[in-house]
C-alpha cells in the first residue's frame, strides 16, 4: 500500500489547482463577470471577446499552465506527496486528468467551469507533446480558415487521439486511450456549440478594423 499514498494528494493538488478560474479572475479585475457577458463561460475565448486581447491571452497561458504543473511538474516530486510513484506515466496522466477536471467542474464555482481546451493543451504538452504540436496545427488552420474557434478546438480534440494511437501506441494502449478520453471530454464539453454549427447560428470570431 505504500507505493498508493502519493496518488490522492497529487490528484487532488492538481484538482484544486486546475479549479482556479483565472478566466474569471481577470475579468473581476477588469471590472467585467465574464459569466454574465458574451459567450458566459470563463474561458480563454470569452476573456478575449469581452475584456481584451491581452487579458485573454493571458487566461489561455495560466489555463494551460495549470495543466502542464500537474501532468509534467507534480509527478518528480513524489516524496511530496508521500513517496514515489510507480509510473510515471500514469503519474502524468492522473494529474493532467484531474486537473482539466477542475478546469471543467471547479469545486470554486459549484462545479460550472470551462471547456478545457487551454488547460487540456497545458496537460497534453507534458503527456505527449506530438499531439499537441499537430493539435495546434489543426486548430490554426481552422480558425484562421473559417473563424470558428469551437469548429478549430473540436477539429483539434478529433486529431489528438489520431495522433496518440499512431504515434504513442508502441508503449501500451494506456496514453493513446487516456487521448481518446480527454478528446471526447473536450468534444462533449462543446455539445451546444455543435448544435449552433449545424442550424448555423454559431458566431465568428471577428477581425478588430483597421485604424
Amino acid at each position: 500500500m505504500p507505493d498508493l499514498m502519493p496518488w490522492l494528494p497529487m490528484i487532488l493538488a492538481s484538482y484544486l489547482l486546475g479549479a482556479i478560474p483565472f478566466g474569471l479572475l481577470i475579468g473581476r479585475m477588469r471590472g467585467v463577470d465574464v459569466r454574465t457577458v458574451g459567450s458566459r463561460n470563463i474561458g480563454a475565448t470569452n476573456v478575449l471577446r469581452t475584456v481584451g486581447k491581452p487579458w485573454g491571452i493571458a487566461t489561455f497561458a495560466l489555463d494551460a499552465l495549470k495543466g502542464f504543473i500537474p501532468a509534467f511538474v507534480f509527478p518528480y516530486y513524489g516524496q511530496v506527496w508521500g513517496g514515489e510513484f510507480h509510473s510515471m506515466e500514469l503519474a502524468r496522466l492522473a494529474g493532467g486528468a484531474a486537473a482539466i477536471l477542475g478546469h471543467n467542474f471547479p469545486v470554486y464555482l459549484r462545479f460550472r467551469g470551462g471547456k478545457g481546451v487551454a488547460t487540456s493543451a497545458g496537460a497534453l504538452l507534458g503527456i505527449a507533446p506530438l499531439a499537441v504540436a499537430v493539435g495546434l496545427a489543426v486548430w490554426a488552420l481552422f480558425f484562421f480558415t473559417l473563424r470558428y474557434v469551437s469548429l478549430a478546438s473540436i477539429a483539434a480534440a478529433v486529431s489528438v487521439p489520431i495522433v496518440g494511437w499512431v504515434w504513442y501506441r508502441g508503449s501500451g494502449w494506456i496514453v493513446p486511450a487516456a487521448l481518446t478520453l480527454l478528446a471526447a471530454l473536450v468534444i462533449l464539453r462543446h455539445r451546444a456549440n455543435i448544435r449552433r454549427l449545424l442550424d448555423g447560428t454559431e458566431s465568428r470570431f471577428q477581425r478588430s478594423p483597421k485604424k
